[in-house]
């Protein structure tokens, strides 16, 4: 008999979506983010044949769930843009609620909207030559793979201009934001808003870079750096990726090494050169070295998928450690903090 299937909350979301009729999930669609709908697809895409007893499991755990307490209505539409807010950001936020909860006579940016929902080959011809400043800002609204994409469409000379006024944007404008929407409206559709936005930042900056390609990466930071030294940093310590763990020292990998499990451990130095592996079987003892030089040979080939996966969890395992001060990311050369 095959093991029971763990469910987690996309997975049962996943599940009930697809226990509705056609009709009704068109409808409660429709109110998701463009994110939002690319989980729960690839959820409901990869979940495959779904028995009775698996049904009924991710049922019972909505039927639990909302058993337990009532939820009041009082103040719902701030409680829904709070967290919103702390999930996507303001203006990813401030976007979606202007659909699912707008004020009366509220000021709409159509254009940009429908920006957020286009692929990034419609995207580049429209803002290809327009001002770093309103790339920026159009890039800043975008899912960052999205926003990615499109940057790498860009000609080369606006990379490292248009990374750098999104990190540096802070408040934007209402002119700014009217400029922008009647260019994009122009050309799609709808008419200019007035809001005052707050928008970018060093870590919508770094959230795009990773996205990109490693070469943009080379050629941006460099560039930034000429422009402003301290931004570059503080960009750069937000993308912290795998590979700068291997800069740790020998105490701090054995700290992170005891939050992480084997099978993780595994995975993620299977992506590795030998002597790359030789940072983390340091910090262990030889028996243990021994041991998982030998785990990680007999676990044969796997998917590059998983070792991104794996590797990206021991970084998100860092970043907590390094928030909790339990560890310290970067050394007295002051690249990473």
């Amino acid at each position: 008999m095959a093991a029971p299937i763990e469910f987690d909350g996309a997975d049962r979301a996943a599940v009930m979506v697809m226990l509705l009729g056609e009709e009704e999930a068109a409808r409660l669609l429709a109110g998701l983010s463009p994110e939002e709908l690319r989980r729960l697809g690839t959820k409901m895409c990869e979940l495959g044949e779904i028995g009775p007893t698996a049904i009924a499991d991710a049922i019972a755990s909505f039927a639990d769930s909302a058993s337990q307490s009532g939820i009041s209505a009082h103040g719902r539409i701030d409680d829904v843009r709070r967290i919103m807010t702390g999930a996507l950001g303001e203006v990813k936020a401030d976007s979606i609620m202007r659909r699912v909860a707008p004020p009366e006579n509220a000021p709409r940016n159509p254009a940009l909207e429908i920006a957020q929902w286009l692929e990034p080959d419609v995207l580049i011809p429209l803002i290809q030559d327009e001002h770093p400043q309103a790339i920026a800002v159009l890039l800043v609204q975008l899912e960052p793979a999205t926003a990615a994409a499109v940057l790498a469409g860009l000609p080369e000379d606006l990379h490292t201009p248009v990374v750098h006024r999104i990190a540096s944007l802070g408040p934007v404008s209402p002119e700014a934001i009217a400029i922008l929407e009647e260019t994009l409206a122009a050309k799609i559709a709808g008419t200019h808003g007035i809001r005052k936005l707050t928008m970018g930042g060093v870590r919508e900056a770094a959230e795009i870079m990773n996205s990109a390609a490693r070469s943009m990466e080379k050629r941006v930071i460099p560039g930034l750096n000429k422009l402003d030294k301290q931004l570059a940093r503080d960009i750069e310590s937000e993308m912290f990726k795998f590979e700068h763990l291997l800069d740790l020292d020998t105490q701090t990998i054995g700290q992170l090494l005891r939050e992480i499990e084997s099978e993780v451990l595994i995975d993620a130095l299977k992506g590795l050169e030998e002597a790359q592996r030789e940072v983390f079987f340091g910090a262990m003892s030889n028996r243990a070295a021994d041991g998982l030089r030998d785990e990680i040979e007999e676990r044969g080939r796997i998917k590059r998928a998983d070792v991104d996966a794996a590797q990206k969890a021991i970084v998100a395992t860092a970043k907590r450690l390094a928030a909790d001060g339990t560890i310290i990311v970067g050394g007295a050369d002051d690249d990473y903090v």
